[in-house]
């Protein structure tokens, strides 16, 4: 997404501009792998977003694309393009498999909307057939989710500064929006004082930015970041009704003034939560109240190497299924940070791993979480990583994958 931004300001989503693209120049880390014979395995299918635009302004891309994922080796092949649509950067398979929706991060839809698209899959070959498109009833939806049910899928729009929940019918069809909330009360600081030395990650706090919701895994809750705000809302939701309902006791959480709250990921015990701060390139560690919605800070840590000075953008964050380790993606710095998960939920720094590649925007686990894939836009690559699932420690596979601005990566098992 490309947005005005002042000549004098490093932003995040500058990418040409007043930041120089970085040239991939780093040793391979990982040990060298054992010969597989894979010509036997089965692969599953894997759907590739992208940016879509003016090309070689970080929006290479032309649409969605399938690729065959090769669950021995992690290795992508056989790319075709599926689905040619503006800048799906944020893709989501339904639970039954069934069906692949998109967030289509464009701001000239309908009456200054962007758009979500849904798709029918063919299981088979990975084709993808269009069932229907509707406005996200917000500029630049930039984040997609759906509840456990399929029922709904939840969008925040980026630029629109607005959350809304949009209904999946019985054929997969999305349906009008059920609700829409934007809260325009307040705006954090221009710059963050948790940022390190040097940071001049100053964007994004002109307006509010929501930039992401999802529900809580107890399915009583829906919590959304609003990146400009610097809060994590919290909604009570209504599966009958598709509408949300702001918490009485704590309607939002506020982190520090600047530091922009991106995304967070929930463990599997459903009671910790992790936030990931985009500006500061920090990660804050929630009590989560299953009963109330409510969230406790615990401890807050830094994503990037130690000593890192300069500007960074810190985008994705998640857990591994088991709860054990937790991965967090730095921009600029173009690292992936490992951190073990303590019994108590704390967590403890396990290593830096170069992501071989320029600008992560998303990190993704394959189903069998033994792959971590980075989606570096600048680069026009997707890096895949091995996982030492006793240390959690990442071994770049030597295997990259060539398409245009990636903004996200899903599978279907």
């Amino acid at each position: 997404m490309s947005e005005p931004f002042p000549r004098s300001a490093v932003t995040r989503r500058c990418f040409l501009g007043s930041c120089a693209a970085l040239t991939v120049a780093h040793p391979v880390l990982a040990s060298p792998l054992l010969a597989l014979n894979t010509a036997d395995v089965k692969t599953m299918l894997a759907f590739v977003g992208t940016y879509t635009g003016a090309p070689g302004a970080g929006s290479n891309g032309e649409g969605i694309y399938a690729f065959d994922m090769n669950p021995v080796s992690g290795e992508l092949s056989h790319r075709r393009l599926v689905a040619k649509t503006p800048s799906p950067s944020w893709l989501c398979v339904h639970p039954s498999g069934k069906y692949l929706y998109a967030a289509n991060e464009v701001s000239d839809f309908r009456d200054g909307n962007g758009s979500v698209s849904a798709y029918r899959i063919d299981r088979s070959t990975g084709d993808l057939t269009a069932l229907n498109v509707v406005g996200s009833e917000g500029a630049d939806p930039c984040y997609l989710t759906l509840d456990a049910a399929g029922k709904y899928a939840f969008v925040a729009n980026y630029a629109g500064g607005s959350i809304a929940v949009l209904p999946i019918l019985g054929d997969g069809s999305l349906g009008a929006a059920t609700d829409i909330r934007s809260d325009v009360s307040h705006l954090g600081a221009t710059q963050a004082p948790s940022a390190p030395p040097g940071s001049y990650a100053i964007s994004g706090h002109e307006a509010p930015h929501a930039h992401m919701i999802a529900p809580d895994p107890h399915h009583r809750f829906v919590l959304a970041t609003d990146l400009a705000q610097d809060r994590i809302y919290t909604y009570g939701f209504d599966p009958t009704t598709g509408k949300l309902t702001p918490t009485a006791d704590a309607p939002f959480t506020s982190l520090p003034s600047g530091d922009g709250p991106r995304h967070f990921a929930f463990h599997p015990n459903g009671r910790w939560l992790y936030s990931i701060q985009e500006e500061a390139s920090t990660i804050v560690f929630f009590h989560f109240d299953p009963d109330t919605g409510s969230l406790r800070s615990q401890q807050t840590v830094s994503a990037l190497p130690p000593g890192f000075t300069g500007t960074s953008f810190a985008s994705e964050i998640l857990l591994s299924p088991d709860g054990r380790f937790l991965y967090a993606a730095n921009r600029l710095s173009n690292t992936i940070a490992s951190f073990s998960i303590a019994v108590d939920g704390r967590l403890n720094l396990v290593n830096h791993t170069p992501t071989i590649g320029d600008y992560p925007a998303q990190l993704r686990l394959d189903p069998s979480a033994n792959f971590l894939y980075a989606c570096n836009r600048r680069s026009d690559n997707i890096t895949c990583f091995r996982i030492d699932r006793q240390t959690g420690i990442l071994s770049f596979t030597g295997h990259y994958t060539a398409v245009g601005s990636p903004g996200s990566i899903t599978f279907l098992d």
